[in-house]
C-alpha cells in the first residue's frame, strides 16, 4: 500500500482517457461452473497457521522493517526464494536466478529547520515536520529553489477531454506551484466524480509540476484529499527516499507538502483567502493566481547508488500450446524499515499488514497451486516485488524488463494487505468494470457465497496505488482484491469503521505489527480466491481483455502486436 508512487511522465497519457464505469454493487450471477475438486483440494492448504507463520516471520524485528537496500531486504529476499525452492519452482529472473537485481537512487534530504516565504503582509516561517515536509526532486547533493514566486494553480491538471486546463497557457518555469490532491470530484459528469483518476494523484502533480520547469510544488494536505492523515506523509517522505536512476525525465527540485493551516497562513501572507482561492479552483474558468509570495529553500541531499531485487519464481505449465502463457502473481516485499520513533520509542517499520500479509497469501497460494496432481495449463509466475512504498519501483523495473513478454501474461493477480477482522460476506475488487477478469472474480466469489464489490473508497484512486498499475500499463489486465466491508455478524458499518481505524493509526507506522487478536478467516477466503482466479485465467480457452475503450487497452493490443 504505497503513498509514493512516482513514474514517469510519460504515464500521463493515461490520464487522460475516462475511467470506466463501475459495475452496480451486486450479487454474482449463479454459475454452473467452479473450482475443481482438485483445486478445492489444494485450496484447504491455504490456513490460518500457515499464514500466521510467514507474518511473524517477515514482521519480525529482525528484519528491521525491509526496507529496501538494507540488511533486512536481503533477508527478505533469501528467505522468500528459499520458500519458492522449497515448494518446487524454478528460478525465474535472468540466467536462471531466484533475483531480478536492479539499482536504485537513495535521496536522503536534510530540510531546514523552518522554510521561510516572504510576502507584501511580511515574512512567514513554517516549521518542519508540524506543517511541511520537503523532499527531493532531483538526484544531485543539493535541491534548491531559489527567491521563486509562489503560484496557486488549483488542482493543477490539464484534461483537454474535460474542457479543463488549470495552467491556462501560463509560464509557470522557475515558479513554485501550490496545488490542491485530488481531482474536481463534485459532478459524476466531470472526471469521475468521487472516483479518483490519475489526474487526482499526488505524482500526477508532481510530474506537472517538473513538465512545465517549475522550481517545486506544494501539495495541500488534507485527509480527505489525500485518504490518510498527515502523520503518514511525516513518516512516508522522510529519511531514505528510493528512486530507479534517472532517465533525463523533467524534475521539480523540491516536492513538498504543507498542512492546510500552514496553506492557509502561506496565502494570507499575500493577501488572499484560502477558502476563497478553493472556490475559484472549482471553476473551469480558474487560471492560476500569483500569490505575491517568494521563497528560497536547500536540501541538502545524500545520495547514493545501491540496489534491490524482485524475487521471481516459475512454475512451467502442462499444456504445451499455453505453457508459453503466463499468470503472475505480486505481492511486495518491503516496508518502511527503521524511520522516526513512535511516542513508546518504536523506530521499526514492521509492515505486519502491509504487506507481509500479502506476501504470505501469495507464499500459500503458490504452495496450494504445487498441491495440485499437475500444473496448470498456462504457467505461472511468482514475483515478490520491491521498492513498493518507494513508488512501485520492483514492478516499474520489473515491467521495463519483463521475462516474459507483456503479450504472453495472460493476467497480475495482486495482493496488498489482507483482511485480519474475520469474514465477510463480500470481496473488493480494485478495477472491478475495467476487463474480463470480472467474470473471472464474480464466479469464484459466487463459490465462496460472496458479493463482488468495486472499490470502497473510490475517492483515494487504489487502482493506481498498487503494483497492478505497472503491469496495466504493459497491458496486462489485472486484478487487485482488497478487503471486503460486509464483516458476518457485524453491523453494517463496522468494516468500513475497522478499515479507517486501522489506517488512522497504524498505517505506516511502527504499530503495523502482528498481534493476537488478528481473525485469519477472512484472509484464508481472499487468499483460496486468489488461488480460483489464477487458475480459472490458467485454464480459459483465451487469455483476458480489457474492456472497450479502457484507458489500458491500447498497450494491450499493442503487446499484442494488434494494430
Amino acid at each position: 500500500m504505497p503513498l509514493k508512487t512516482t513514474l514517469s511522465s510519460t504515464l500521463v497519457v493515461l490520464a487522460a482517457i475516462p475511467a470506466c464505469t463501475t459495475p452496480e454493487i451486486g450479487p454474482a450471477e449463479e454459475s454452473a461452473q467452479g473450482p475443481s475438486d482438485e483445486a478445492l483440494a489444494a485450496a484447504s492448504t491455504i490456513d490460518s497457521a500457515s499464514l500466521r507463520a510467514t507474518i511473524a516471520e517477515l514482521a519480525h524485528d529482525a528484519y528491521e522493517g525491509r526496507g529496501p537496500a538494507s540488511p533486512g531486504d536481503a533477508k527478505t529476499q533469501a528467505y522468500l526464494a528459499s520458500a519458492l525452492e522449497d515448494l518446487g519452482y524454478s528460478p525465474g529472473a535472468a540466467e536462471g536466478g531466484w533475483l531480478q537485481s536492479f539499482d536504485v537512487i537513495s535521496v536522503t534530504a536534510s530540510a531546514p529547520s523552518t522554510w521561510r516565504f516572504e510576502g507584501s503582509g511580511g515574512a512567514l516561517e513554517l516549521a518542519y515536520w508540524e506543517e511541511f515536509i520537503a523532499a527531493s526532486g532531483v538526484q544531485e547533493p543539493k535541491a534548491t529553489i531559489d527567491a521563486a514566486e509562489v503560484v496557486f494553480v488549483g488542482y493543477g491538471i490539464e484534461a483537454p477531454e474535460y474542457g479543463w486546463d488549470d495552467i491556462a497557457g501560463q509560464d509557470l518555469a522557475g515558479k513554485v506551484l501550490l496545488m490542491l490532491n485530488n481531482d474536481p470530484d463534485w459532478d459524476p459528469k466531470l472526471f469521475a466524480g468521487e472516483r479518483r483518476l490519475y489526474y487526482g494523484r499526488w505524482t500526477y502533480k508532481y510530474e506537472m509540476a517538473a513538465r512545465l520547469g517549475a522550481a517545486g510544488a506544494i501539495l495541500i494536505h488534507t485527509t480527505p484529499s489525500a485518504g490518510y492523515p498527515y502523520q503518514v506523509v511525516q513518516s512516508s517522505w522522510t529519511g531514505p527516499q528510493f528512486e530507479l536512476p534517472a532517465e533525463g525525465q523533467p524534475t521539480a527540485a523540491v516536492e513538498a507538502w504543507v498542512t492546510e493551516e500552514a496553506a492557509r497562513k502561506l496565502v494570507a501572507l499575500g493577501g488572499h483567502d484560502l477558502e476563497e482561492l478553493l472556490e475559484a479552483a472549482r471553476s473551469r474558468d480558474f487560471e492560476p493566481v500569483p500569490l505575491g509570495v517568494t521563497t528560497s529553500l536547500e536540501l541538502e541531499n545524500e545520495v547514493s547508488r545501491v540496489q534491490t531485487a524482485n524475487v521471481v519464481g516459475f512454475l512451467a505449465g502442462s499444456d504445451p500450446e499455453l505453457a508459453d502463457e503466463v499468470v503472475v502473481f505480486t505481492a511486495h516485499h518491503d516496508h518502511l524499515g527503521v524511520g522516526e520513533p513512535d511516542e513508546s520509542g518504536d523506530a521499526i517499520y514492521n509492515g505486519a499488514l502491509d504487506n507481509a500479509a500479502g506476501v504470505a497469501q501469495i507464499v500459500a497460494v503458490a504452495r496450494a497451486i504445487r498441491a495440485l496432481p499437475a500444473p496448470p495449463s498456462r504457467s505461472i509466475l511468482v514475483l515478490f516485488v520491491a521498492a513498493e512504498e518507494q513508488g512501485l519501483l520492483g514492478s516499474a523495473y520489473y515491467a521495463r524488463h519483463p521475462t516474459i513478454a507483456p503479450g504472453k501474461i495472460a493476467a497480475n493477480i495482486n495482493l496488498d494487505g489482507g483482511n485480519i477482522w474475520g469474514k465477510t460476506r463480500d470481496v473488493a475488487y480494485i478495477g472491478y468494470g475495467k476487463s474480463s477478469l470480472d467474470a473471472v472474480v464474480e464466479e469464484a466469489a459466487a463459490h465462496q457465497s460472496r458479493t463482488v464489490v468495486g472499490d470502497q473508497f473510490p475517492d483515494r484512486g487504489y487502482f493506481y496505488r498498487s503494483d497492478q498499475f505497472n503491469f496495466a500499463r504493459i497491458g496486462v489486465p489485472a486484478i487487485y482484491l482488497d478487503v471486503g466491508s460486509d464483516f458476518v455478524d457485524r453491523p453494517a458499518d463496522w468494516g468500513h469503521e475497522q478499515i479507517e481505524a486501522w489506517e488512522r493509526d497504524h498505517y505506516h507506522q511502527p504499530s503495523d505489527e502482528l498481534e493476537d487478536l488478528w481473525n485469519f478467516d477472512g484472509m484464508v477466503d481472499d487468499a483460496r480466491l486468489a488461488l480460483f482466479c489464477g487458475l480459472a485465467i490458467a485454464e480459459a480457452d483465451a487469455m483476458p481483455t480489457w474492456n472497450e475503450g479502457d484507458e489500458f487497452e491500447a498497450a494491450r493490443l499493442a503487446a499484442l502486436g494488434i494494430d
